[in-house]
């Protein structure tokens, strides 16, 4: 093992984390990766614990029902988890709409109290949870939808810049606790919601182990993807040629 491979277990060896929307997608992808790291416990946040007890069961999490949406659920959770010292809010929702010539106008909504709500009811219920266990950290699964404005992505990517916002103010506010803030940018991801994408795509294992790598090596905000920082890349150097590709792809819509 090289002295890297050994920093980055032992910073996590022992933590107690959960991971919102757990049962799935980056947020399984982050279940397995702490695992594997030899945290003491995970925590799987899923709104229907029956319908994940098969999957989780058998890794050894503990599930705990949670909407991230519904305040009651939020504090319900915090009041559960009082051991936890790395909160990952990973849960999410794209609606597949556009945002100003939306079909159903409430999704946009939905895709910001997923999104962005969510993320700042979960923080400000773990905050003293946090601090109480020694500061701790957070990791907000976020997207490159958020880094800059994707059109085709409808609400969801003003949704996640939101959270992208949120989690430098996040950083600044618990800063005298004691607690880490790292925000990560995914790019296409083999899970659920980029099935219509025909592109390459990393495995929600690697976007997890990327960006615990991240986050232990300290970072702000963290490409996990080659996807990530290709268009990153590319929207630093030529905006404005990246608004047009943004008009055109909507054109075939």
């Amino acid at each position: 093992m090289t002295s890297e491979t050994a920093k980055r277990t032992d910073e996590l060896k022992g933590s107690v984390a959960l991971v919102t929307g757990g049962n799935r997608g980056i947020g399984l992808g982050f279940v397995e990766e702490l695992l594997e790291r030899g945290v003491t416990k995970v925590y799987a946040g899923v709104r229907d614990p029956e319908a994940s007890r098969e999957s989780l069961a058998p890794l050894g999490v503990e599930i705990v029902a949670l909407d991230v949406t519904h305040h009651d659920s939020v504090r319900a959770a915090a009041s559960l988890c009082r051991d936890v010292t790395l909160l990952v809010n990973n849960a999410g929702f794209h609606g597949r709409d556009r945002l100003v010539m939306a079909k159903d106008p409430d999704v946009a909504r939905e895709e910001m109290e997923v999104n962005y709500f969510g993320v700042l009811n979960m923080t400000r219920a773990f905050a003293p949870v946090l601090g109480a266990n020694g500061g701790g950290g957070i990791i907000n699964v976020l997207s490159v939808a958020g880094a800059f404005p994707a059109a085709f992505m409808g609400g969801y990517s003003p949704a996640k810049a939101a959270a992208l916002f949120l989690s430098t103010i996040t950083r600044a506010e618990l800063a005298l606790q004691g607690t880490k803030v790292c925000a990560l940018i995914v790019g296409s991801t083999d899970t659920r919601m980029s099935a219509h994408y025909d592109g390459p795509k990393e495995s929600p294992r690697t976007v997890a182990r990327n960006g615990l790598n991240s986050y232990v090596r300290g970072e702000y905000v963290a490409d996990t993807d080659f996807m990530a920082i290709d268009s990153r890349a590319r929207f630093a150097r030529d905006p404005a040629r990246y608004d047009r590709q943004m008009t055109r792809l909507l054109d075939g819509l």
